[in-house]
């Protein structure tokens, strides 16, 4: 049975043209960057090749450092982990909001135990960060702010820009979390004033188990793997050629097609969101409807659970989440949909529908065909349902 994939946020598939480049280096990437020999030096020429790529597509040309790290994990890691670490003599203030990746929060939480003050900035019910509260929650102790572009989650943009000129204002460093947004919205590393930002291979339909952090001429970071002081020291271990190789494809790609193909998705989008709304009672958008990742629709649903909603879909052949891949082994409510300030209850009915590149019209009609009578199957068997007589079961 032909699937529809619906979970592009999750692991986008890989783009054939980044597999071409990848085979078409494959028998020669048998050099070690740091070798002297002419291995070595067309292994540095594909590295750097590929970290230009990755530069441009976040437009980051004010002399700022490429770090390729294993995926976005990492690069969270490094920047926050990092920059804490070298930065303890200024101050142990740490900035994030309350809807960051839970490796960001993780390494917030590890940096907590170490006596560091983590602050967590509230947002509103759309996923909205609140600018003002975090402008006064910046003091002369405050040595990082930590916030994503878009959330994966729900799909909200948050205004980088903005949050930019505050903290390059205050002469705070600023780690920008762009895994999500990265080849779906615009990213200008300069104009934003961002200082450290990650980016995930795999996110951008190249290979997994690469990513990279941006870091900006100005930061300074202590390095978390310590070995043979590859990438300026600041990332030791051999690099993975064959998937930068891909990464750096992948960001060429997506530089070329983004403005067009974030254009189509928008439209689907927008169908889809339409279409929920309007012929499945008591169901919800998520996030903010406008502020939104184009390729981005996300839901809940009153008196029943997401993990039914995607097996009953994985039933009819269409693939989909109902929140972060990361955070899904944990039987607990999305920290993210709590945050917007949903009850237990009411987080656990989430459903996330992410387009991407192969997505279609077909598979926009398809999902709108057979959610409705599941959402309604479902709610017929549930014990969350309100009972007020027999003339209204099946209803909701």
């Amino acid at each position: 049975m032909d699937h529809i994939y619906m979970d592009y946020g999750s692991a986008s598939p890989v783009d054939q043209r980044v597999i071409e480049a990848m085979h078409g280096h494959s028998g020669k990437l048998v050099g070690n960057p740091f070798s002297v020999h002419s291995g070595g030096r067309l292994a540095r020429h594909l590295l750097e090749e590929a970290r230009n790529k990755v530069s441009s597509l976040i437009a980051a040309e004010d002399g700022g450092k490429i770090i390729f790290t294993s995926g976005a994990t990492e690069a969270n890691n490094l920047a926050l982990i990092g920059t804490a670490l070298r930065g303890r003599e200024k101050g142990n203030r740490i900035i994030i909001s309350a809807i960051e990746h839970i490796s960001v929060i993780n390494a917030a939480k590890s940096l907590a135990k170490q006596g560091f003050e983590i602050v967590t900035i509230p947002v509103d019910d759309d996923g909205l960060l609140n600018t003002d509260l975090l402008q006064r929650s910046i003091n002369d102790k405050t040595i990082l702010v930590s916030i994503m572009h878009a959330n994966g989650e729900i799909g909200t943009v948050q205004p980088i820009w903005e949050i930019g000129a505050i903290t390059r204002d205050k002469g705070v460093p600023l780690h920008v979390d762009a895994t999500a947004a990265a080849g779906n919205i615009t990213i200008n590393a300069d104009i934003y004033k961002i200082d450290l930002l990650t980016i995930s291979s795999n996110d951008l339909y190249g290979p997994q188990g690469a990513g990279a952090l941006y870091v900006g001429p100005k930061v300074k970071i202590q390095p978390v793997i310590l070995g043979g002081g590859q990438q300026n020291g600041l990332r030791s271990g051999a690099e993975n050629l064959a998937g930068i190789v891909g990464f750096g494809k992948a960001c060429e790609i997506a530089q070329s097609e983004m403005f067009n193909e974030s254009a189509w998705l928008q439209g689907l989008r927008d169908e889809l969101i339409e279409g929920v709304l309007n012929n499945i009672d008591r169901a919800y958008l998520t996030g903010s409807r406008y502020k939104r990742l184009p390729n981005h629709a996300s839901f809940r649903f009153d008196y029943i659970e997401g993990e039914s909603i995607i097996l009953s879909l994985d039933m009819e052949g269409i693939l989909a989440s109902t929140g972060s891949a990361c955070s899904s082994k944990t039987l607990e409510p999305s920290h993210v949909l709590l945050a917007l300030g949903l009850s237990h209850e009411q987080a656990h009915g989430s459903l996330v529908l992410r387009l991407g590149r192969w997505s279609t019209r077909a598979d926009v009609d398809a999902v709108l065909e057979v959610l409705p009578p599941i959402i309604k199957r479902l709610r017929a068997m549930s014990p969350l349902v309100p009972r007020m007589g027999a003339q209204h079961a099946g209803v909701y």
